[in-house]
């Protein structure tokens, strides 16, 4: 099947649109909108204002429904991602840092280049190749690397790569993810307990925040999202972990964290205040409980 589908222009969009029941009372300001944001983005957040929307594909919009609501529902979709991304990169830098600390003491300054503390069936040679390109380590990338990581170069020509500390600065969420989910149990042990974790469940957890961080920065719908890569539901936070699949999962396990590592984070009552700006997006549809401000997990 051929796609024949051709680009209309943005007043044939408003016409279109009209046409599918949807108001619009400001055609400048939709006009501004479609422009800027564009109609397939809008489109995402117009399938639960549309009728049948899984079934009979005809887009046809309920009654009453204005552009305002469409619009309403990306302005909160974009603070969410904004919301995440401060509390991600809480997460991140602890999680760096607890990695390199605790492997450091325990096993030496350059620890990740020892195949031993990895399983067995961890391709440990591609992921120092990888570490390598990421930092530089080819002469000929020298003009790629991190300020710290050319001082450690210019001063130190063994070991080849410099400590864990400066390499783990440099490398991705992803990778420092997989790095962790790699180590042997006994290895993933102290750094897991500094999160009260099993280190199972802090792999899991690691992952989902990788991927969650990958849709944030591409710009992702998180409303009203299912989510491919589910965190394991640890025991303590069993009754919020129920469906994982859904954005208050992910919610929680970013909570959970930053009780750990910021115990002055407000980020609970940021969610609130963004919830209470937005009374009309249905946030069941994240499966967020009723009662979710006075749970244990959300309560200071």
């Amino acid at each position: 099947m051929s796609f024949t589908k051709p680009a209309i222009d943005i007043d044939a969009q408003i016409v279109l649109l009209r046409a599918r029941g949807l108001t619009i009372t400001d055609e400048d300001r939709a006009h501004h909108y479609l422009r800027f944001i564009g109609y397939y983005r809008l489109s995402g957040y117009a399938l639960v204002f549309q009728v049948n929307y899984n079934t009979d594909g005809s887009h046809r919009f309920h009654p009453g429904t204005n552009f305002d609501d469409i619009l309403d529902l990306y302005i909160f979709d974009r603070k969410l991602r904004l919301a995440v991304l401060d509390a991600l990169e809480r997460i991140e830098v602890a999680i760096r840092a607890s990695l390199s600390h605790e492997m450091s003491i325990i096993h030496g300054t350059h620890w990740f280049m020892n195949a031993a503390l990895f399983v067995p069936n961890y391709d440990h040679a591609s992921f120092l190749e990888h570490a390598k390109k990421e930092i530089g380590h080819d002469p000929a990338r020298a003009h790629a690397r991190q300020v710290f990581i050319q001082h450690y170069y210019d001063k130190y020509g063994d070991p080849e790569l410099p400590p864990s500390w400066m390499v783990f600065e440099v490398l991705s969420f992803g990778t420092v993810s997989q790095v962790f989910k790699k180590l042997k149990r006994e290895n993933q042990k102290p750094i897991a307990k500094v999160f009260g974790l099993d280190g199972g469940v802090l792999a899991s957890w690691l992952h989902a925040i990788s991927y969650l961080r990958n849709l944030v920065a591409h710009h992702q719908r998180l409303w009203n999202r299912s989510f491919t890569i589910k965190p394991i539901p640890a025991k303590r936070y069993a009754d919020d972990l129920k469906d994982p699949m859904r954005f208050y999962a992910q919610a929680v396990i970013i909570q959970a964290l930053l009780k750990i590592i910021a115990i002055d984070s407000q980020w609970s009552q940021r969610l609130a205040q963004l919830m209470a700006e937005h009374p009309k997006v249905p946030i069941h549809r994240m499966k967020f409980p009723a009662d979710w401000q006075t749970r244990e997990i959300w309560l200071p």
